[in-house]
């Protein structure tokens, strides 16, 4: 399916130069008399490099065909991970190069969407939100109960992110994947 330069929005996935890239950042620009340039970032899927890369006009590109599944994280090989489709018990490689952004989210076990091109793994789509536990932070001051005090938590992953000052050691708190920031404590 081939879409118009003025549809490329940011996490779009199409097809350049017989590869599928991903948009980071998209920016246009309405020239007079009803033309359009588009300046985007776009990350290869297959080997990781980014490209700035301008479209003018009526310029057509075509979406990338891509197979989606379910697949659980099982664990890390290295600079390897590798995923199972519960289904059918087949087991994925990805280089971490192509999902270096996501690791700070990922658990052994957690249910995540693989993508595929031409038979390929190239990435995974996490949800939204993801619930990590707290493995170090330090003790909240006595009496610091404003909950505009923040202060760094580590987390199972590895990931260090700013919590509220009322998170303590143990406590499972819901992440967003887009921003990286912490949304709330989760009830035990």
């Amino acid at each position: 399916m081939s879409i118009g330069i003025t549809d490329l929005k940011k996490g779009i996935i199409f097809k350049f130069n017989n590869e599928p890239f991903k948009v980071i950042n998209y920016n246009q620009k309405v020239m007079g008399r009803g033309g359009s340039i588009v300046n985007v970032k776009i990350k290869s899927l297959i080997d990781s490099k980014v490209l700035e890369k301008t479209f003018k006009g009526n310029e057509k590109l075509e979406l990338a065909d891509l197979d989606n599944q379910i697949v659980d994280y099982l664990y890390q090989d290295g600079s390897t991970y590798v995923f199972i489709n519960n289904k059918n018990f087949e087991q994925f490689e990805i280089d971490q190069n192509l999902i270096e952004d996501k690791i700070n989210y990922l658990v052994a076990g957690q249910s995540v969407q693989l993508q595929m091109y031409e038979n390929r793994p190239i990435n995974i789509e996490l949800p939204k939100n993801v619930d990590l536990e707290v493995v170090y932070t330090e003790t909240a001051i006595k009496g610091d109960t404003s909950t505009s005090v923040t202060k760094d938590a580590n987390l199972e992953t590895g990931y260090i992110l700013k919590v509220p000052s009322f998170i303590k050691i143990g406590d499972v708190i819901s992440v967003d994947t887009t921003t990286g920031q912490y949304r709330e404590r989760i009830k035990k």
